[in-house]
Parts: structure tokens; sequence; C-alpha cells
């Protein structure tokens, strides 16, 4: 009889404990940098993949299992964004958001590749990425080459004759430049220098020197918003007045706080929406409880970006794939599921279907505004 009693007892606690807690919390990993100098990107991807789990865990989480999200910091860096990612490799997690830099994310592929866990790059954009054939590997951002196109198309159409093409050596803005380069070349507009700066240096003065004396009618800067400020800030102290323009790494507002508004003025750069130029339904109201959670807009739109890539895992997950192969090969079906930033789909390489670039200036105020199509 008291053996009898004990098993009823237990019986009666385990109807008490939550059924997900039986079956325990879905761990999807978030590689991201919280330190280094796109620290603000990576809190902005931290704090919008936690507001979406909160969210779905609200709700019943996923199948009736909570979500937990794993972060671990890449610091901007390729050699910390492996250590990273063997992190997440031995954490339990079924999926790895992240992260932003085509290098940083480069170095985590292959590891997470070998521990079989499916990855979606997020501000990575280098076309060779998803050029290595690796089944497990997707991006909610655009491509390199995508996004040549669209500078290309962008200079034709302002009606610059000779430009300028200068990048850091990074795989994402090399790439970038690559790609406009040859998408120039065949609308016949000429490429009066092509160079490369050293990132994270204090003066570029030698640099804009050189670019002066080729006498472009443009600037395109293809790297990221720190050494664009510096470049704008320096140039205008130099009293060159050459329009310059930049790619989707520009796309953030630290640009204008290192450059100042006066030297600011008149940029433009190509880019995925800004986070309140989103106009779906969907966007609306993640923009509203972001609002209300943190009292602020994400800074750019490549954290956002993290958003749609926990919003394609949770669907892939609540349709019953568990597993590697089965996430993967249902996400590679995926079209026109409404996302924040629009609507998601990826290819047979992973890459995310459609383009959504548009030109934003920025005016006196120090505000990017959208301009029309």
């Amino acid at each position: 009889m008291k053996a009898l009693g004990r098993l009823l007892g237990a019986l009666a606690l385990t109807l008490l404990v939550p059924a997900a807690a039986l079956a325990g919390d879905i761990k999807i990993g978030l590689m991201c940098p919280l330190t280094g100098k796109w620290a603000s990107e990576g809190q902005d991807m931290k704090n919008i993949v936690s507001l979406l789990a909160d969210e779905a865990n609200a709700k019943g989480g996923i199948n009736g299992r909570q979500i937990k999200i794993v972060v671990e910091d890449d610091a901007g860096d390729p050699r910390t964004a492996a250590l990273a990612a063997q992190k997440l490799a031995s954490a339990g997690v079924v999926a790895v958001i992240g992260t932003y830099g085509s290098a940083v994310t480069e170095a985590s592929q292959n590891i997470l590749d070998e521990a079989q866990l499916v990855q979606i790059g997020t501000g990575s954009t280098s076309v060779r990425l998803t050029e290595k054939g690796l089944p497990l590997f997707f991006r909610t951002c655009p491509r390199d080459d995508a996004q040549g196109r669209a500078a290309a198309e962008a200079i034709v159409k302002g009606g610059y004759k000779s430009v300028a093409l200068l990048h850091d050596n990074s795989s994402y803005a090399k790439g970038l430049a690559e790609e406009t380069r040859a998408a120039l070349d065949k609308a016949g507009v000429k490429v009066a220098f092509y160079d490369a700066l050293t990132p994270g240096e204090r003066d570029y003065t030698a640099i804009l020197t050189k670019l002066k004396s080729a006498k472009p009618d443009l600037v395109f800067f293809t790297g990221y918003y720190p050494e664009t400020g510096m470049l704008l800030r320096q140039k205008k102290e130099m009293g060159w007045p050459v329009p310059m323009m930049g790619g989707d790494a520009a796309n953030h507002q630290d640009l204008v706080k290192i450059a100042g508004n006066e030297a600011a003025e008149g940029y433009f750069f190509i880019s995925p929406p800004l986070p309140q130029d989103m106009d779906t339904a969907e966007a609306k109201a993640f923009l509203d409880a972001f609002k209300a959670k943190y009292n602020a807009v994400p800074v750019s739109v490549w954290a956002v970006l993290a958003g749609d890539a926990f919003k394609v895992i949770e669907a892939a997950l609540a349709a019953g794939n568990d597993k590697p192969e089965a996430i993967a090969a249902w996400l590679k079906n995926l079209k026109d599921m409404p996302g924040l930033s629009g609507s998601l789909g990826f290819d047979a390489k992973g890459d995310r279907v459609g383009e959504f670039y548009r030109t934003y200036v920025v005016d006196g105020k120090g505000v990017f505004v959208l301009q029309a199509k």
C-alpha cells in the first residue's frame, strides 16, 4: 500500500509539472557582437530576439515547449566568433542565429556545419558565404552581388561619370566593391580609383588626398559606418565637396555622430529599409512592442534581420521539423512568409529571395531620409 501511495503521489506531482518542463526547453543560439565596435548592433540583436522569444513563450512556446535563447558574444572578431560557435555547438541548441559581419560569420560557418546545426546569418552579405555549398547555412540579408547591381543602378541614375571605389579589405566591403566595379564597367561608367584603407585608423587624410587626385565626381566607400563617418568628417575638413555614397553597412545612426551633421549632409547610401520605414503589419506590431519595452527603435535593419531569422526558425520548428536536415529542407521550400523586414523565403543555396534595396540621403539634421523609388 505504501508503494502504491508513493506511485500515486509521484503521478500527481507529474501532472502538476508543465508539459514544457517535461519536454525540456527548445534552445536557439544567438551569436552577436555585444562588445567591440559593433556592440550597438549586437545589443539590438539580443534585444529583438529576446523580445520575440518572450512573445512566443507567452503564447505557449513552440508546440508546448518554452524557448530559451543562448547568447554568445563574438565581439565582431573572427577569432572570437570561432570560440563562440564552438560554445554554441556544445550548448544543445537546435539552430544558430548570426552574425553581423561577413568575415565574422565565415569564421563560424564550418564549425556549426560540422556540428550539424542550421545557421542563419543576418548581416553577412559576402557572396562566397552561400557559394560553398554548406547545406545548413542560410541568411536573411541579401548578397553583395545584388547590392552591387543596386549600387551601380543608383550611380547611373545619379548621372555620375567617374567614380572612386574605396573598400576596407573585409570580405563584405571588398566583395561589394568588386561587384560594383563589374556592374559599372558594363554600364560604361569610369572607375577612376580602386583601393583599400585600413579600418580602425583615426586619420584618413592620406587616402583622401589620393582620392582627390583621381578627380572623381563621386566617392563610393563600401565599408562600415565608423570609417564612413571619419571619411566624411575629414573630407569636410579638407574642403573637398565631392559627393560620397555608401552601401548598407553605413546604415547606422552612429555614422552621423562620428561625422557631424554638417559633414554628413548630402551623403547617400543604398540599404534595405530602416526599421521605421518597414510598413508591413508584422513590422508595425514588432516596432510597437520594441518601443514599449526598450523606449527606442532598433539602431539599424541588421538587428531586425536577426528577428526575421528567429521567426523562420520558430515557424520551421512549429511545423514539426526538429532535425537539422528537416529544418533546412523546410526553409528551402519557404516562400512569401510575412516577416519583420518584408516577405521571407530562401533559394536552394540558402540565400534570401527578393530584392528590397532603397536609397537614403542624410539631411541637414542628420536624419536618414528615404527616397522615392
